[in-house]
């Protein structure tokens, strides 16, 4: 029975006919019981008396431009927990799938894959009595190249009918930067990406322009979403700040960001609100370090740059002698540096809040790799999805409300006497988030703005 059961890989291109998708990769995964194809704009209706659904597949990743339309009749409602913990009701269809020379018909259940690496997911339901899985090999049944791709779906490319939105930023491969693109074209947005060093300005009473290499002038965006790393702050802020000088809206404001970025103002402001902190201490001369050090409480303790993120430039001293060295050592190079009371009991976990116009869209609890105490998921660390308490809501939307920004990570920790506020990025990142809460954090971002620019889909 073997000898009739065709061997695929661990991901495969697939054709399904009758929904007119001649080609979409697929994951293919044994673990996972049903099926899923990304699905969009779901909407339910009746034809001929039956239940039937419409809605729309962009059967390219990272492509939010070409959509296929598609139809089909619904199987059934059902609720389907994802590998991330989640459940939501989707709707299920049947429809034929083939692998090859082989096809035969599955069920099929639709949701937004757009935070996953892959349009569709095979389970092992549609693969029983049919296929073999080789886990070490890919594409066994043929590969597709991005001009047949093309070719299948060159009159799916949607024109852009909505606004020209701009991502000001440095690396357009980043997964938070692909990631808003697709968002915004998915929601017929004209999307574009501006690096940071190829805008140069004009400062003109009368008529300031903002220049791309190349000599073209950057005059008829409706919107700029920044997202500026540490290191090009003072650069991407001067351009934000410009781009709002010619009336373009920008998610964040240059003045909301560069507040953000400094950590000791930032802190300032926070307190000044009556939000929770850790005890911190800063000082200017070396002359200081064990007053320092006694005001949070002694070691351990941390020890912040002000300039660091992702938590570079944060480190912890054990003992008191070493929070002089290090304290010392940094004062050496005067580098401006924070202490801070380090707190045992948050046990190398802390929570990331994702603010978004006031509302926090989603939580996770990041937890820092085996001998690390730093969370942070550039760091090493593991994300999964939580639910926070009413107070750690109010301090999340508080703190990004005190900073002015739209959109915000919150990074709080649990102490014994309640939650405490590290802080706030101005730019936080979407894979972590996504991949845990399976939330497309990315389209709330474009609603965002749509929202801000009483701007209404058709």
């Amino acid at each position: 029975m073997n000898n009739r059961k065709i061997v695929v890989g661990s991901e495969e291109w697939c054709n399904l006919p009758q929904l007119n998708l001649p080609g979409i990769k697929a994951r293919v995964d044994s673990g996972a019981k049903t099926s899923a194809l990304h699905a969009v704009n779901i909407s339910p209706f009746i034809k001929n008396g039956e239940p039937w659904i419409s809605f729309d597949v962009h059967p390219i990743q990272n492509d939010g431009k070409t959509t296929v339309h598609c139809e089909a009749p619904v199987l059934d409602k059902r609720r389907v927990k994802s590998s991330s913990g989640s459940s939501e009701i989707r709707f299920v269809i049947k429809t034929i799938l083939s692998l090859g020379d082989e096809a035969w018909e599955i069920e099929v259940t639709l949701t937004n894959r757009d935070s996953m690496g892959y349009r569709m997911l095979l389970g092992r339901q549609a693969m029983s009595g049919k296929i073999l899985v080789d886990p070490e090999a890919s594409f066994c049944r043929g590969e597709l190249t991005k001009e047949t791709l093309l070719g299948y779906y060159h009159t799916h490319i949607t024109r852009p009918t909505g606004l020209k939105i701009g991502l000001l930023a440095s690396n357009p491969d980043l997964y938070s930067n692909q990631r808003i693109i697709e968002a915004g074209q998915e929601r017929g947005h004209e999307m574009e990406f501006l690096n940071l060093k190829d805008c140069y300005i004009k400062l003109d009473g009368k008529n300031p322009e903002m220049h791309y290499r190349g000599g073209r002038i950057l005059n008829n965006f409706d919107a700029i979403i920044p997202r500026i790393r540490p290191s090009a702050t003072f650069y991407g802020c001067a351009l934000t700040r410009h781009f709002e000088a010619m009336g373009v809206y920008t998610l964040n404001t240059a003045s909301a960001i560069t507040q953000s970025r400094d950590k000791l103002y930032a802190l300032q402001l926070l307190i000044n609100n009556g939000l929770p902190i850790p005890t911190t201490g800063f000082a200017n001369s070396p002359l200081d370090t064990n007053e320092l050090i006694k005001m949070v409480g002694g070691a351990p303790l941390i020890v912040k740059l002000l300039e660091g993120t992702q938590g570079k430039g944060v480190v912890l001293a054990e003992t008191k002698k070493a929070a002089e060295s290090l304290i010392n050592a940094f004062k050496s190079l005067r580098a401006n540096i924070l202490v801070q009371e380090f707190v045992k009991e948050a046990n190398g976990k802390d929570i990331r809040c994702f603010v978004v116009n006031g509302k926090v869209v989603a939580s996770i609890m990041r937890t820092a790799a085996p001998g690390e105490f730093r969370a942070n998921i550039h760091m090493g660390g593991t994300a999964s999805i939580t639910r926070i308490t009413p107070e750690e809501r109010r301090i999340a939307i508080l703190a990004a409300k005190t900073l002015n920004l739209k959109v915000a990570g919150v990074d709080i920790i649990r102490g014994n006497s309640g939650p405490l506020l590290l802080e706030v990025n101005s730019s936080p990142g979407l894979e972590g988030i996504e991949g845990a809460s399976n939330k497309d954090i990315a389209g709330k971002m474009i609603e965002a703005v749509e929202r801000d620019l009483k701007y209404t889909r058709p």
